[in-house]
C-alpha cells in the first residue's frame, strides 16, 4: 500500500480583511480574508514549518540525527528565496536530515506542487514533498484579494510497521495543454492573465477529463467519493468543474479560498492536508488541480488515521488568525516603502560562519553536559557547571516549548514591523536563551507565557538571507477532533 504517511499545512498567523482594500481604494477587495506571510517569512521558512508539523506526529523523529526513513525531500514553489541555489537544502538542514537524503527544488510553475506530489506517489521509497507560495498582485487586483500565502508538506511512502499510511493512494490522472492563460516573466512581481472566458473554456474540459480518468484508474464511480476539492487560480473554471463532477450533494470540500486565499503551487497539497485531518477511516477523498492542464488524485483513509493526530490542524490555524492592517500588508508585500528606522541596516551574514554553525543556526541544536546535565544555548565546549571540557552531547530545542522569563519591547532597533519584542526564554528540560518573538501583539505579552520555536528570516543583505529561530505564542486548539 502506497500513500500519505503524514501531512500538514501551514497558514501564516496574519489575515487581511478583503473589505479593507475596498475601504481604502474604493474598488477591489471582496468578502472574507486572505492569509499574509509575515515580514520575516518566505517560502523556505513556511515550507520548513509545514515540514516540521508533518514529521512531528510520527514519533520517528530522532532529534539527535534527523528523521529516519526519509529518502528524499522535494520542494516546490513559484517564489523561491534563491535562484541557482537549492532552497530545499535549508529545509533539509532545519529537519536535521543526514547528507544521504537528497534535496531538490521543483519550481517555476503553479503545477509544480501537485506534480511533485504525483511523482512521489508514483515512485518508490519515502519522499517528503513540501510546497509553499507567496501570492499577490497589484493593489485592487483580483490576485491581490483572492490569493493567499501558505505551505504544505506530505510524507509519501509505503505502508510498514514503523510508518503507517493514513491515506492510501488509489489512483490519479494528468492531462496537459499548452495555453497562455496566466504567466509571469522573470523579474515581474505580478502575474498577467488572459481574457477570463478563454481559460474557462479550456480548463473545464481538462479538469473533467482528469477527474474521470482518475476514477477509472481507481475503479470508482463519482458517487463513491466522500469529499473532493477543486483548486486553481482560475476561479470561474474551478466553480464550473466543481458543478460537473457528478458527486453526491454536499461532497465538495472547503477549498479555503474564503479564509486563506489561493496559495498557488501549495494549494492542492494544503487543501488535501486539511481534508485528511477532517476525514475518518474508510472515507474517499480527492483533489482536482487546474494549472497548465489538470491533475486529479484519489485517496482512501485507512484505519491508521485513528492513530494519527495532526500536529497543528489547518482548521486551528484558520480559526486562530489575527487581522493585519492594509497599510502593513502593502509594506510587507513591497508595494510601499515607508521611512525605515534611523538605524544601520543589518550586515550581510557570513556564508562560511553559517556553514560552520549549521546545526545551531538551522536546527537550533545546543549542547548538554553529560555529567551535570546543563544545557548550553548556543552550544559550548566547556560546561558552565563543573567546567567539564568537550564532554557534551547534541541536544535540539527546536521542538521544545519554553516559558518567557522576562521581556522587553524595543522601538529603536531596525525592523520592518516595529516594535520588536525580545524575550529571555527558559526551555523545558533546561536551557535559557534570548530570542525575538514573532506573530505576537506586544501589548499582550506577559512573563510566564508559553512559546514554541519557529524558523524565520531575520534579514536580507546583499542578496543573502539570514535565517534563524524566533519564538511565537502557543495558542490553544480551537477545533479538537
Amino acid at each position: 500500500m502506497r500513500g500519505i504517511i503524514s501531512s500538514a499545512g501551514y497558514v501564516p498567523y496574519r489575515r487581511l480583511q478583503r473589505a479593507d482594500i475596498t475601504a481604502f481604494f474604493g474598488s477591489g477587495g471582496g468578502k472574507g480574508t486572505r492569509s499574509v506571510a509575515s515580514h520575516d517569512e518566505d517560502t523556505t521558512t513556511m515550507g520548513a514549518e509545514a515540514a516540521r508539523s508533518a514529521l512531528r506526529p510520527l514519533d520517528a523523529a530522532d532529534r539527535t540525527g534527523g528523521t529516519e526513513g526519509c529518502d528524499s525531500l522535494w520542494f516546490a514553489t513559484t517564489a523561491p528565496a534563491y535562484l541557482d541555489k537549492t532552497n530545499a537544502s535549508a529545509i533539509h538542514a532545519v529537519l536535521r536530515q543526514p547528507p544521504e537524503v537528497a534535496a531538490y527544488d521543483f519550481g517555476g510553475g503553479l503545477r509544480s506542487g501537485v506534480g511533485a506530489l504525483r511523482s512521489a506517489l508514483g515512485g518508490t521509497g519515502t519522499t517528503l514533498v513540501v510546497s509553499a507560495d507567496l501570492r499577490g498582485g497589484l493593489p485592487t487586483s483580483a490576485d491581490e484579494s483572492a490569493a493567499g500565502d501558505g505551505a504544505a508538506a506530505l510524507l509519501v511512502g509505503t505502508d510498514a510497521p514503523e510508518a503507517r499510511v493514513v491515506a492510501e493512494y488509489l489512483g490519479g490522472a494528468s492531462v496537459t495543454d499548452e495555453l497562455v492563460d496566466r504567466w509571469r516573466t522573470v523579474g515581474d512581481q505580478r502575474s498577467r492573465v488572459w481574457e477570463e472566458r478563454f481559460g474557462e473554456t479550456r480548463y473545464v474540459p481538462l479538469g473533467l477529463q482528469a477527474w474521470r480518468s482518475a476514477l477509472k484508474e481507481a475503479g470508482l464511480d463519482a458517487g463513491d467519493v466522500d469529499r473532493v476539492a477543486v483548486v486553481g487560480m482560475h476561479g470561474r473554471a474551478v466553480r464550473s468543474v466543481g458543478r460537473n463532477l457528478d458527486v453526491r450533494p454536499g461532497c465538495l470540500a472547503d477549498d479555503l479560498t474564503g479564509t486563506v486565499g489561493q496559495t498557488g503551487a501549495a494549494h492542492a497539497s494544503l487543501v488535501l492536508a486539511s481534508m485528511i485531518e477532517e476525514a475518518a477511516p474508510g472515507q474517499l477523498v480527492g483533489v482536482v488541480s487546474l494549472a497548465d492542464g489538470a491533475d486529479a488524485l484519489l485517496f482512501r483513509l485507512t484505519a491508521a488515521r485513528d492513530g494519527w493526530t495532526p500536529a497543528d490542524p489547518v482548521a486551528d490555524q484558520v480559526a486562530g488568525a489575527a487581522d493585519l492592517s492594509y497599510a502593513r500588508f502593502l509594506t510587507w508585500k513591497g508595494m510601499v516603502t515607508p521611512e525605515p528606522p534611523r538605524r544601520p541596516e543589518p550586515a550581510r551574514v557570513s556564508s562560511s560562519a553559517a556553514w560552520r554553525n549549521e546545526e545551531w543556526k538551522y536546527a537550533f541544536v545546543g549542547s548538554q553536559d553529560r555529567t551535570s546535565g546543563a544545557v548550553h544555548l548556543p552550544p559550548a565546549r566547556v560546561s558552565m557547571r563543573g567546567g567539564a571540557f568537550d564532554d557534551m552531547e547534541a541536544v535540539s530545542r527546536a521542538e521544545t516549548p519554553a516559558t518567557i522569563a522576562t521581556y522587553t519591547i524595543d522601538h529603536l532597533s531596525y525592523s520592518l514591523s516595529p516594535p520588536i519584542v525580545f524575550a529571555v526564554l527558559d526551555f523545558d528540560g533546561g536551557g535559557r536563551f534570548p530570542l525575538e518573538l514573532t506573530d505576537v501583539d506586544p501589548e499582550t505579552v506577559a512573563i510566564g507565557d508559553r512559546v514554541s520555536m519557529t524558523f524565520r528570516r531575520l534579514s536580507t543583505a546583499e542578496g543573502i538571507h539570514d535565517y534563524f529561530w524566533k519564538a511565537k505564542p502557543i495558542r490553544p486548539s480551537r477545533h479538537p477532533r
